[in-house]
């Protein structure tokens, strides 16, 4: 089918979408619980949205469209606590993180739905294994034009959510000795990684997407796993990247973070996206993923190697001015303190070494979540 008409939306708004696991209180594996747990949900108006996922030990919930912090924290919250009084009444827990840490992909079982299963014919067992956990932010753009600078734009960026959101250190049991395991899983998929480097949505539209159509390798937007995408049918793009963080406080603090940036670079204070970014595009993602906060980034404009947690402190600074016009100087301060303390693959790593377990990783993740941290 053809693309999508790009629908302008309101410049700089959000809505954020969260994978939640679905653990069993009995042994801290996950359960496939979601067909109870929406049945549950639908019986009384639920403060966002929710929906199943492509397996059913996982939900993904949304929120409304925000374009304050205080009100997109709210509403986050509003939605963890409904889904925690549901949790209740059928002995599952809800919790973040990129990856479960012990469970195993063999077990899962597809969601009954007509999409996931068309995905499980074509990728076989990597569906399974997408049983990860990944927050998404959807910004709000004037324009198809102004979506595609952004995105692009963005792209030195990338590693700063990585870092920060990362909350998958462990798979099937054992430390992957990386921060963000999951971003692993994403990039089995043969179309994930970047978006072509195109500015104009015509040229987007007539010179990659009519002919990938034309391949048959795609029929919309929903078939490319790219790290940012548009979404012509919102009129936002979509940044993909993050873990599922351990608690909502932090997930609206990341939003917020990248409409702050979002802002200062629709101003254009910084010179103009190129092909060239990317040449260091994949070095910067591996280093966000396998060390954190403690990797290093190069500059995709003077090549200087940069400590990335000097480089998020840095642009927390520049930014400083467009995140209070926009209200949302709390979520900088939410991003200093984890730059200052760690981010949640970090406190799973303690949790596991103080609790001698992977389940008791696991429960406190489920504290976690309830906590308001």
């Amino acid at each position: 089918m053809p693309l999508e008409k790009f629908k302008p939306s309101q410049t700089l708004s959000l809505g954020v979408e969260l994978e939640l696991q679905l653990v069993s209180l009995n042994d801290f594996d996950l359960a496939a619980a979601s067909p109870d747990m929406l049945e549950l949900l639908e019986r009384k108006p639920f403060p966002g949205s929710v929906t199943p996922e492509v397996t059913e030990s996982m939900i993904e919930v949304a929120t409304d469209i925000h374009t304050e912090y205080a009100t997109l924290l709210a509403q986050l919250r509003e939605i963890r606590n409904a889904l925690i009084l549901a949790g209740d009444r059928l002995n599952i827990g809800l919790c973040g993180g990129g990856t479960h840490p012990f469970q195993l992909w063999s077990e899962r079982r597809i969601f009954n739905k007509p999409r996931f299963k068309e995905v499980s014919t074509l990728y076989g067992y990597l569906t399974k294994q997408f049983t990860i956990f990944g927050q998404h932010v959807h910004v709000g753009c004037p324009n198809a034009d102004e979506a595609l600078f952004l995105l692009h734009a963005l792209n030195r960026y990338v590693p700063h959510f990585i870092a920060l959101s990362a909350s998958s250190p462990f798979v099937q049991g054992n430390d992957t000795l990386f921060n963000s395991a999951r971003l692993n899983s994403v990039f089995a998929f043969p179309l994930s990684g970047r978006a072509p480097f195109l500015l104009r949505w015509q040229d987007f539209e007539d010179e990659y997407f009519t002919k990938m159509e034309h391949t048959g390798v795609v029929k919309s937007m929903k078939d490319f796993y790219w790290d940012i995408r548009p979404k012509p049918e919102y009129g936002t793009i979509e940044l993909r990247v993050c873990d599922t963080p351990l608690s909502v406080e932090r997930a609206a603090a990341l939003a917020c973070y990248l409409q702050a940036l979002c802002k200062y670079l629709l101003e254009r204070n910084e010179p103009n996206p190129a092909e060239d970014d990317y040449l260091v595009y994949n070095y910067n993602r591996f280093q966000a993923c396998r060390f954190g906060l403690d990797g290093a980034l190069i500059h995709p404009k003077s090549y200087e190697q940069i400590p990335l947690r000097e480089d998020i402190l840095t642009t927390v600074r520049r930014i400083s001015s467009q995140a209070d016009a926009l209200g949302c100087s709390p979520a900088l301060e939410h991003i200093y303190q984890i730059v200052s303390h760690g981010n949640d693959a970090g406190y799973l790593r303690q949790e596991h070494a103080e609790r001698g377990s992977v389940e008791g990783m696991v429960d406190s993740a489920l504290q976690r979540f309830k906590s308001e941290t």
